[in-house]
């Protein structure tokens, strides 16, 4: 017990400090936006790994086949992720990006709508899948995305976010439709 509870110590620590490197923007990308800068942690390479660090630690309990990183702040933690466990990494880009045929979903942000596209062959029936993204917000993004994974084929959903708002009830709904959201630092 007193080991679990210095284990749980450390963990909020890094947790705590991860959140230090992290810079508050107001009015960004638009006016009563307030825009969590993640280019400061990663500018800080003891953040950096301890982010990736703590995610793995955080999903080691998840069978999944596929890394499914949402563009584009989604790609810094699913890449690593990926590349540490030995996972297939598939892209979830925005219109455009994808050079062979793709499906898409249309959602809608916290400020405008959107469309996430992936390879149509990157996902197959039967693949259980983690969706990675740097924060959520309304949940559009993430949803959308699990919803495409999903339509592709996948048959299990997981969610891990570096942020979460959870004012704006995106982690609550996700979790709701696919299960539990993983996520490390809440504002």
């Amino acid at each position: 017990m007193k080991v679990n509870c210095i284990i749980l110590v450390s963990i909020i620590m890094h947790i705590d400090n991860i959140k230090k490197t992290i810079t508050i923007v107001k009015d960004y990308p638009i006016e009563g936006i307030v825009f969590k800068d993640i280019t400061t942690l990663l500018e800080d390479p003891t953040a950096f790994k301890a982010t990736v660090d703590l995610m793995l630690e955080r999903i080691a309990h998840l069978e999944f086949d596929k890394v499914v990183g949402v563009e584009s702040r989604g790609f810094f933690w699913s890449a690593p992720i990926a590349y540490a466990l030995s996972k297939s990494f598939v892209l979830a880009r925005k219109p455009g990006k994808l050079p062979r045929e793709a499906a898409e979903k249309h959602f809608t942000l916290e400020y405008g709508t959107n469309s996430v596209h992936i390879h149509k062959d990157a996902i197959s029936t039967g693949d259980r899948i983690l969706v990675v993204d740097d924060l959520i917000a309304t949940g559009g993004t993430a949803t959308a995305t699990a919803d495409l994974c999903k339509e592709l084929g996948a048959t299990d959903i997981h969610t891990l976010c570096l942020i979460d708002l959870p004012h704006l009830g995106g982690s609550k709904k996700l979790a709701e439709k696919y299960g539990e959201v993983i996520t490390l630092i809440d504002y």
